[in-house]
């Protein structure tokens, strides 16, 4: 396990717990922003990496906003 994944993990937790799609959707755009000076810089497994973390975070805000908008019917 890399110190990013552990680090992915750190933030995942307490997103979980909170449940805010709208905090899932900023942790995957900072993902995002966080990549794009490494994909510059050659980094490719640490940005390609982070790209794969950003769409979790936007998976789980996808989801979370349709049981969000399911649970109000």
């Amino acid at each position: 396990m890399k110190p990013q994944d552990i680090l992915f993990l750190l933030v995942l937790l307490p997103l979980l717990y909170k449940r805010d799609p709208m905090w899932f959707a900023l942790a995957g755009i900072f993902c995002l922003v966080l990549s794009a000076p490494l994909f510059s810089q050659w980094i490719f497994f640490t940005a390609q990496r982070l790209v794969i973390y950003a769409f979790l975070f936007f998976l789980l805000s996808l989801l979370l906003h349709i049981k969000n908008l399911h649970n109000k019917q």
